[in-house]
């Protein structure tokens, strides 16, 4: 609770800074913000710095703390990808000046985090970039090419390792090994069955103790559902939902594409994330490993997204100042006719005497 409460207080720090900057000035931050978590990404993988959880390096020691860099990377993939796109709405067409650009940097960060081992967060941020791809206006053939290339790497990287082997059986087939590797799956459906419709009472779930791996993380809707029932899970749908079309409004009323793929690229990342766990949790998909966002257990997580809604924020704020344009400050336009709505009436009415 102590950790996680000085977590929730970054996130809103985070959540104010990024809201009360102007997102147009987070274009010249891209690339830093890259860079940074390229090296964080690098680091986790050295032997000595990182910090490994159960067969995973995914964490940095920070003090008492631990972060997580690949949450981080969300963000400025998000950034970094949009910044890009925005500056090359020309070249997408071309394949050497924008598909293969586009393929090494989202390949090499989501090559990173496989590594770790994360596939999760790495489908997250493919899925995320690709769809800032589309939105961007890449031709279809490229997005057809990427779905290929992207699900025979999934499904290679699926064959490599046991453990993503035994959660596909789990998926299809989780009845035939209830002690082993369809455990998991069936006691998150128990939980979720058990809660009927208005659930068991508040802090009154029975799976989370011992039965459901990861109750306060991963597997939290599971146990929000038991104790909270059908009333409290729809609840819970319904708010990202309006999170999803509020988030899809800030889009439309943006008046620049960097600010609509920013916007894009937050929804985007959030809602992917919530239907990778929501569908793993219901076995509506494969199960992995992937917190629910606002709300399952993890500081990086927590702090990450809300900076990430501090930049939906302030989309909405600074992308819907009339008269904003392409690379062209709102105050820059003003400023550009000089003077005052008085001053420009009379610059008007002299140039139509002239004409």
């Amino acid at each position: 609770m102590i950790r996680q409460t000085i977590f929730a207080m970054g996130g809103i720090f985070a959540l104010v800074f990024f809201m009360r900057l102007d997102y147009h000035f987070l274009r010249s931050l891209s690339v830093a913000m890259m860079g940074a978590a390229l090296l964080g990404l690098i680091a986790v993988l050295v032997p000595g710095v990182g910090v490994e959880h159960n067969g995973a390096a995914r964490w940095l020691p920070a003090g008492p703390l631990e972060l997580q860099p690949s949450e981080f990377a969300k963000l400025a993939m998000v950034v970094y990808i949009s910044a890009w796109l925005s500056s090359r709405r020309e070249q997408l067409s071309d394949v050497s000046l924008g598909l293969l650009p586009f393929v090494l940097m989202v390949g090499v960060v989501g090559g990173l985090i496989v590594v770790e081992p994360d596939m999760g967060t790495a489908i997250v941020i493919v899925m995320t970039t690709v769809t800032l791809f589309f939105v961007a206006g890449a031709p279809l053939v490229h997005l057809a090419l990427l779905f290929m290339a992207g699900s025979a790497a999934a499904w290679g990287m699926i064959l490599m390792q046991p453990y993503r082997l035994d959660r596909m059986a789990s998926f299809l087939s989780a009845e035939n090994d209830p002690q082993g590797t369809g455990f998991h799956i069936l006691q998150l459906l128990i939980a979720q069955g058990s809660g009927g419709i208005a659930g068991l009472g508040w802090g009154a779930s029975r799976q989370k103790f011992f039965y459901v791996p990861g109750a306060h993380t991963d597997g939290i809707f599971a146990i929000i559902s038991e104790e909270l029932g059908f009333i409290g899970a729809f609840l819970v749908l319904s708010l990202f939902v309006f999170f999803v079309y509020r988030g899809l409004r800030t889009t439309l009323q943006s008046r620049d594409q960097f600010g609509v793929l920013l916007s894009v690229g937050v929804v985007s990342w959030i809602a992917y994330q919530a239907l990778i766990n929501l569908g793993g949790i219901t076995r509506t998909i494969p199960m992995t490993g992937i917190p629910l966002p606002f709300l399952s257990y993890g500081g990086s997580s927590l702090v990450s997204v809300m900076a990430g809604v501090g930049v939906l924020l302030s989309v909405s704020r600074y992308g819907r100042e009339k008269g904003y344009h392409e690379n062209e400050p709102y105050r820059k336009r003003r400023t550009a006719g000089g003077g005052s709505r008085g001053q420009r009436r009379t610059r008007t009415a002299q140039a139509r005497g002239r004409a």
